[in-house]
């Protein structure tokens, strides 16, 4: 007996699911017809906050480039002082969203770093392209890299002083991580402290550290001004590793679901724009040099945004882990074990004092759900894992599977 046509209907409702369904409708037209409907932003208009440094480029270009306006918002990118600065105004839901550090999301979501809010990573904006900076007067006694910082020390028992750009940020991660692998405590042999990324070069420059962990372009511009020399790239100490992100309070996300979509679809799109061609990346650099977003000279950008790079000290090299915006994927896709990551090493330098249920904190924060979702809309790559394996520059792997045995296994820790 044949079935009645409304019920095999319902039938193939039911087998097909509304992601099937979608699959069948062609972009173009699922796009339009999104944009234009039910499922359009509740939210028109949104403000992003970004730090004058290279990464917020793909927040800057979906702006100019007006991917956004296909996704039927308007982005307004808004320069903020400090990383302190964007913490209070998401926090306080001055800013709808922002170019933030990995780490200061996770501090919020935990309560470290800041009041505790529960928050949302909903992409990744950048991999790679920080690096560790020593200065000048470091090189002329003979220290060229973290081995011979560390005997310098041992031997020169003195103040030395260096600087991240927020507590529980990527920069501070990968200093303690750099100085650790070399036999330094962070903590106990020298002292850290806070400054941000923009100040960076003024503050070396009058001599109030002698070395410095943040993001481009303040690195090239120290060895630009012959203040300073890059001793470690931060993709040497993890390559590919996770660095900003496009981070917003839990509550927005809850409340513009579909406003969260538009501004992840539109930011994926430009950096899926940016690192299509060489010559996509030189327009970003000139763009965002501009006094409106990083302001520094267009040139002190380019070099490592094309992978071009000097140490300031003789070492000059083309590499091909230089800052990448989405690279099929990997880099705007919010890997858990990245998220976990950083809880890690939260851990292990006392931030946090106990161990917290690092995979269920992970999901709960990195929004896999509307990261897909945008992915879909702005045709973009998804990799399959959410976890990923990773080696460092001490030769430890980090694969996700035991966060609790990893933060605790490392030798200079906080106790």
């Amino acid at each position: 007996m044949n079935e009645p046509i409304g019920h095999k209907r319902r039938t193939f409702l039911k087998q097909a699911g509304a992601a099937g369904l979608m699959s069948l409708i062609p972009n173009a037209v699922r796009t339009g017809a999104w944009a234009a409907g039910s499922d359009a932003p509740e939210k028109k208009e949104v403000k992003i906050g970004f730090i004058p440094l290279t990464d917020c480029a793909s927040v800057v270009m979906a702006s100019v480039m007006e991917f956004d306006k296909k996704y039927g918002i308007k982005i307004m990118p808004s320069k903020e002082a400090s990383w302190a600065a964007v913490r209070d105004k998401l926090v306080n839901g001055e800013l709808d969203a922002a170019h933030v550090l990995y780490g200061l999301i996770y501090g919020l979501q935990l309560g470290v770093g800041g009041p505790k809010k529960d928050m949302a990573i909903l992409m990744s904006l950048n991999h790679n392209g920080q690096a560790i900076t020593l200065s000048r007067k470091l090189y002329e006694k003979g220290v060229v890299d973290g081995s011979t910082l560390k005997k310098l020390i041992d031997k020169e028992k003195a103040d030395y002083t260096f600087a991240q750009t927020f507590p529980t940020g990527t920069h501070a991660m990968w200093l303690y991580y750099w100085l650790a692998a070399n036999g330094i405590h962070p903590f106990a042999d020298v002292k850290t402290i806070t400054v941000p990324p923009p100040q960076m070069v003024a503050n070396m420059r009058v001599g109030n550290m002698d070395g410095y962990c943040v993001g481009e372009p303040w690195n090239n511009r120290a060895i630009v001004d012959k203040i300073g020399f890059t001793a470690n790239t931060t993709q040497e100490i993890w390559k590919d590793h996770p660095e900003k992100v496009l981070g917003t309070s839990a509550e927005f996300a809850q409340k513009y679901p579909n406003t969260a979509r538009a501004m992840t679809a539109a930011i994926i799109e430009a950096g899926k724009w940016i690192d299509a061609s060489l010559s996509n990346r030189q327009k970003t650099a000139e763009i965002v040099a501009d006094k409106s977003y990083v302001n520094t000279d267009k040139d002190v950008i380019v070099a490592r945004m094309l992978g071009r790079y000097d140490n300031g000290i003789g070492k000059v090299w083309d590499d091909k882990d230089y800052m990448k915006f989405y690279n099929d994927g990997h880099v705007t896709f919010p890997y858990l074990s990245d998220g976990m990551w950083f809880m890690t090493q939260h851990r292990r330098w006392g931030l946090l004092k106990t161990d917290p249920d690092y995979l269920a904190i992970a999901k709960q924060v990195n929004r896999l759900d509307i990261y897909k979702d945008a992915a879909v809309l702005a045709k973009a790559s998804t990799p399959k894992d959410p976890i990923r394996s990773s080696k460092f520059i001490d030769g430890v792997v980090w694969d996700g599977k035991d966060p609790k045995k990893y933060a605790g296994a490392f030798k200079v820790k906080v106790a």
